[in-house]
């Protein structure tokens, strides 16, 4: 997606824009993974903003989802901060080897795409919103088929990645896609999470080079069982709503919106200005950040004692902003 410049000209880390990963994958396995895929319909690549999926690429730029927000083979956008948490797509029971190299990577997986660029496509030159390691969510790809006209620009560096190497691109940063070649270029996109042993794959080099302060790890899901003590009643700010809002603003004077935390089955949702927008992931402590995003934004719920406290939270790498609102605990359904 695209966006204001301003929400990442200033979170440019310190290293290289781009990094291959170990292991390498066998090339043959994967094309024939993606002979049985490409005789299914692909579809336009769509952007993802706040309120969902928003536009279709104007050029030739096709995708076929095989992880997706509910699983929808009919999804060709990233996903984000929503109702709705990642499954496979029946697409991915058909590449049993691209399974395989999805299941190797060490860290829970949000999106993945096969992501076709055709003989003659050129992108605008953009960058991605909150994709990087001070979010916690990483985009990483697997070629499986190029040509020397298909490339990559990003930060002034022109990529052309072999089919079976394994790739890390910043691409909070400039970048720009281009096939001026006769053949399709076909790329399994990964967006994960991040997590240590994910970082372990990454050159010593590379590691070295990077801020700590620039980094920040999705906590893993913590069981609840106690649904019932949560539900409550708060006020948020608008743009506390919008995971695209530039750094802290949430806690600059603003509008405020009626918000609430329910039981939704086994789960809780958090609805705003009376309209459910966000499932709820608890990762300890009463803290849960949305459903279909990272710890980058999270909702604290401490309503036990007098003094009831929703704690809203933003991250950024190791820095964090907050603003504490108060909270009516509603009582438990008899």
């Amino acid at each position: 997606m695209t966006a204001p410049y301003r929400l990442c000209e200033a979170h440019v880390g310190t290293h290289p824009s781009a990094v291959r990963l170990l292991p390498t994958f066998d090339v043959a396995r994967l094309l024939d993974d993606l002979k049985v895929l490409d005789s299914h319909q692909w579809s336009l690549q769509t952007t993802f903003e706040t309120t969902g999926p928003a536009e279709e690429a104007d050029f030739d730029w096709r995708a076929l989802p095989l992880r997706s927000p509910t699983g929808s083979e009919l999804r060709t956008d990233p996903g984000g901060a929503g109702l709705d948490d990642f499954a496979d797509t029946k697409w991915l029971a058909e590449a049993p080897y691209l399974a395989e190299v999805l299941a190797s990577i060490p860290a829970p997986l949000r999106c993945v795409r096969l992501l076709a660029l055709g003989p003659g496509a050129q992108s605008e030159l953009h960058f991605d919103t909150k994709i990087g390691f001070p979010w916690a969510n990483l985009r990483l790809h697997v070629p499986l088929i190029t040509n020397p006209g298909a490339t990559l620009l990003m930060d002034g560096d022109l990529h052309v990645w072999e089919p079976g190497t394994f790739w890390f691109g910043d691409f909070c940063r400039m970048h720009q896609v281009e096939n001026t070649g006769k053949r399709k270029r076909v790329h399994m996109v990964v967006d994960t999470t991040l997590t240590p042993e994910l970082l372990a794959l990454f050159p010593p080099e590379f590691r070295e080079a990077m801020d700590p302060e620039d980094v920040l790890f999705n906590s893993p899901v913590v069981p609840l069982d106690d649904l019932e003590r949560y539900p409550c009643e708060f006020t948020v700010p608008l743009s506390f709503t919008d995971f695209e809002e530039a750094e802290g603003e949430f806690t600059r004077p603003q509008q405020y919106l009626p918000a609430s935390v329910d039981v939704d089955g086994d789960r809780l949702v958090l609805s705003v200005d009376g309209k459910p927008t966000f499932g709820l992931v608890h990762i300890g402590d009463g803290e849960f950040r949305f459903s279909g995003w990272t710890d980058e934004r999270t909702v604290q719920l401490v309503l036990d004692g007098d003094r009831p406290t929703v704690v809203l939270r933003t991250r950024h790498g190791g820095r964090e902003q907050r603003l504490d609102v108060h909270a009516a605990v509603r009582a438990p359904a008899v």
